[in-house]
């Protein structure tokens, strides 16, 4: 029997026990963030020896993964170490926790495993397991279709939204295991099981070439079926199948859908589309032609409870025969990104009425995406014409930018309109023919994008700074739709090459792309020709203006994601793609310059910058000097890229024929461009003067004179205002960040009279132009390459060159006078990179994480003459201080 004091001795011991357990377990590492190529939870890969990788975390400094254990099951039960049947990786000793291969039991086509991971850390403590996840294999060949492709045989073609029909019944014996739907839609679908909607992806799938390639997207839909009768419903919308574009055939969009139970190591188709589907004409339908300038938008007819009698008594409804359609041959391959989903919503900032019966709508900022609005009081078969633009002229008047909507009232019920297979890129609705003012909570507008995720933070002292950052990041947000950034969602939807380039950094920086990228770039392999010529475009419906530095996306961006992701694949599937089209190149250049190729049906321009201020770059005002250089110095950037590539594939003599081949094309770029007399390249606009310095043409001894006339020049000519277009950008950001040279870049970007983001944000804008005095697009992936310099440049975080995925990088702050603290988050694949840092009057403090698995090089600012790291005093010297794993906090005194 314990005594008072016992029993106190014992309650004491006990809670010590507790807590040192609780310090233990917190000293080891834990896992999250589990992937399976990148993506969460896939449900159709598409390789049969898939990657996965996971985030190590820790509070300890110096915490690092030593060994790694993962187990893969067909089933969820068996996931241990004792009936893990596929693959049980036993403890594997590496520090490796990205694009780890799958290395068990041979996989198969529409399997569907379940997977988890410990790791081991440099004490060899083992963590905790994993929470599960799971992947599936997508339908990888053509011989594990028995479906057919169907479609309805409409007379409204390719503007039709048809329904397509299946019912089926599951008895006991059946409903075990689970239901994997994967379809193939020729252009948009929307599933519904049983009256619901099985996902909450919306404009699927993702864009594709489509005389190449189509792509498949799997649903679990076991939640939703039931024993006994079921109902299947797709709905489909033509989207870019459309008539006229490349690939496209018949007369309206088609698909094929595969129901299998999966079960263990077993597979069972349950259905198939077939001839004995049934199908309808829905109350939607498309309005235009899906072109430039004319992409419409959807009438919409009958109120929300006609609507809504498919899902709730489909029987009562007429169902007619569907056609068996006749597709070319293609490849059809899983889709590799993440779906489009609604992810954020809005109502209207002011409902001003024009006259009686006409209403201008301010959502108060731009957005791609939907709009929804209830309607009241409406008489039968009443038109309500919804036109949509992203700005108004010099009246106060929408601008016509070909979008428009319709909905056809039915005189009662819920009169109801929501876009489903279009949508708009907008900030004002003009609606006609309505007299009823709507309440602001009767108008939503839904911002749709790919969902890949939120990946980096960044504030500083300088709010004008922090509106820049945002209304970048909130851009490139409003052009990722559809697995790929597009140049504008209202105009054009098209993946230029150009814009990507240039804000690839900065996007790749904001936002986790591993995915996106991944899919843009197989639409690049898709449309390179066979003697190796690019289009300016990915997909390439039709003809694009561009240049060279719109055809070199597929060199360039590979490079890039690579850099910021580690997926070696991407390199040696499109290696072959990037030499073929530097063949073509080489068949284009005289006496060792890439010089103008010919326009073609698929590809138009040869431009060198675009849309810079006062016209260099645009088409009437081209200046072949600056369109040569500018185009050359890119080459020598693409060549560089490929050496680079090709020593992480192994290929030495191509390091060292890349190599050579950039050399010499730089000392020919210096000997025909540079112009001794005016003492700069070419025409000496901002990105003559930058691009040769940055591709590494100006020798280095010229470097700071040129630098310094750069930065007279600049005062003097264009009042202290950026002057470069959409190349120039990114390629100033970038030499800027190398060399240190933040207080010029700094200086322009303050700039609030036109040229310059403030000039745009002054005049309320909510999203970044096409052209910087706000003409045709104001939605646009243009001048988004400034995104990078607030993380390299004021947060200080920068890669190091040969370090992939951030596994080590600079901590290197370059603070512009007038910016005293800046707090900035960087997601990598290894986990998330903090600096925060602010200025005191003769201290700077720095509060430093680095992620498990990376290592930091401490740059110490100009003029330091102590520091304290963790208040330990650390030697000042010209060799960064590493910082391993962990979170620091770091004082430089001036």
């Amino acid at each position: 029997m314990l005594t008072a004091g016992k029993y106190l001795q014992s309650a004491i011991l006990s809670m010590i026990l507790v807590l040192t357990s609780g310090c233990a377990d917190s000293d080891r590492l834990s896992i999250s963030d589990l992937t399976c190529e990148s993506l969460k939870d896939p449900l159709g890969v598409n390789t049969l020896l898939p990657r996965f990788s996971w985030k190590n975390n820790s509070i300890r400094q110096g915490a690092t993964q030593t060994a790694y254990q993962i187990l893969v099951a067909d089933d969820i039960k068996k996931l241990n170490e004792k009936e893990a049947n596929l693959w049980n990786s036993g403890k594997t000793p590496s520090s490796s926790n990205i694009w780890v291969e799958y290395a068990g039991k041979s996989l198969q086509s529409g399997q569907l495993s379940f997977w988890k991971v410990r790791v081991w850390g440099e004490n060899d403590d083992p963590s905790s397991w994993s929470s599960p996840a799971r992947f599936g294999i997508g339908l990888l060949d053509k011989e594990d279709w028995t479906a057919s492709y169907i479609g309805y045989p409409s007379e409204k073609g390719f503007h039709s939204s048809p329904q397509l029909r299946k019912t089926f019944s599951l008895n006991n014996t059946d409903k075990k295991g689970i239901y994997l739907l994967h379809v193939n839609s020729l252009g948009y679908h929307e599933i519904y099981a049983n009256g619901k909607k099985v996902s909450d992806d919306v404009l699927s799938p993702a864009v594709s070439q489509f005389n190449k390639r189509s792509q498949i997207v799997t649903y679990d839909v076991t939640p939703l079926l039931k024993i006994g009768e079921n109902d299947l419903i797709i709905w489909l919308g033509s989207g870019w199948y459309t008539e006229g574009l490349p690939g496209v055939t018949g007369k309206g969009p088609v698909v094929r859908a595969q129901m299998e139970c999966v079960h263990g190591e077993t597979k069972e188709v349950v259905l198939c589309t077939d001839a004995s589907w049934v199908g309808r004409e829905s109350e939607y339908s498309r309005i235009s032609d899906w072109m430039t300038g004319r992409y419409g938008g959807e009438t919409v007819a009958g109120n929300l409870e006609a609507r809504n009698r498919i899902f709730e008594v489909p029987d009562e409804l007429k169902w007619e025969e569907i056609a068996i359609a006749e597709v070319p041959e293609h490849e059809v391959t899983p889709q590799m990104v993440e779906p489009n989903r609604i992810k954020a919503t809005i109502h209207p900032a002011e409902i001003e009425k024009l006259n009686d019966t006409t209403l201008l709508v301010d959502m108060g900022k731009c957005l791609t995406g939907w709009f929804e609005i209830t309607f009241t009081d409406l008489k039968k078969s009443q038109e309500i014409v919804l036109e949509y633009a992203d700005h108004l002229n010099e009246n106060g008047e929408l601008v016509d930018q070909g979008q428009r909507d319709k909905y056809i009232a039915s005189g009662s019920g819920t009169e109801y309109f929501i876009n489903k297979f279009n949508y708009h890129g907008f900030r004002y609705i003009k609606i006609s023919n309505l007299e009823q003012v709507p309440l602001l909570t009767e108008i939503k507008a839904h911002l749709i994008h790919t969902d890949f995720e939120i990946a980096s933070t960044f504030e500083c002292s300088d709010k004008d700074m922090n509106r820049i950052h945002d209304m970048v990041a909130y851009t490139l947000r409003c052009v990722g739709l559809g697995g790929y950034l597009v140049d504008c969602p209202q105009l054009e939807r098209l993946g230029y090459g150009g814009d990507g380039n240039a804000s690839t950094v900065t996007a790749q920086t904001l936002f986790n792309l591993a995915p996106l990228y991944n899919n843009w770039l197989q639409s690049w392999a898709d449309v390179i020709r066979e003697d190796g010529s690019m289009p300016h475009t990915a997909p390439n419906p039709y003809a694009a203006g561009g240049g060279p530095y719109w055809c070199g996306f597929i060199i360039s961006a590979s490079w890039n994601t690579y850099q910021h992701y580690g997926d070696r694949r991407i390199l040696e599937k499109y290696y072959p793609v990037m030499q073929k089209w530097l063949g073509y190149v080489d068949a284009h250049s005289v006496n060792g310059l890439l010089k103008k190729w010919p326009n073609t049906e698929y590809r138009n321009w040869y431009l060198g910058d675009w849309a810079t201020p006062e016209g260099v770059g645009n088409p009437d005002h081209i200046d072949e000097r600056s369109v040569d250089l500018v185009s050359n110095c890119y080459i020598s950037v693409c060549l560089g890229q490929m050496k680079n590539i090709a020593g992480v594939l192994g290929k030495t003599e191509d390091v060292e024929y890349y190599s050579e081949k950039r050399a010499q094309l730089n000392r020919t770029i210096h000997e025909t461009f540079f112009d001794m007399q005016q003492g700069y390249y070419a025409t000496g606009s901002q990105i003559d003067f930058i691009f040769p310095m940055l591709a590494g043409v100006t020798p280095e001894e010229l470097r700071e004179g040129f630098t310094n006339i750069l930065i007279e020049k600049t005062k003097k000519e264009y009042g202290g205002h950026l002057n470069t277009g959409l190349v120039g950008i990114p390629v100033m950001m970038e030499w800027a960040a190398k060399v240190h040279q933040s207080d010029f870049i700094y200086s322009m970007l303050k700039k609030k009279t036109y040229p310059g983001y403030l000039y745009m944000l002054e005049q309320d804008a909510t999203a970044t132009w096409e052209h910087w005095n706000g003409e045709r697009s104001r939605i646009h992936n243009c001048y988004n390459g400034v995104g990078q310099w607030f993380y390299q440049t004021i947060g200080g975080i920068r890669s190091i060159p040969g370090k992939q995925t951030y596994s080590e990088f600079l901590v290197d702050p370059q603070i512009p006078e007038g910016i005293t603290w800046a707090n900035t988050t960087q997601e990598t694949p290894y986990g998330k990179i903090g600096v925060n840092w602010k200025l005191y009057d003769k201290k700077m403090t720095m509060e430093v994480k680095v992620p498990v698995g990376s290592l930091a090089r401490l740059i110490p600012p100009k003029g330091t003459i102590a520091m304290h790291v963790d208040n330990e005093p650390i030697p000042v010297s010209n060799d960064p201080i590493l910082l391993n794993s962990g979170k620091y906090f770091v004082e430089c005194f001036f």
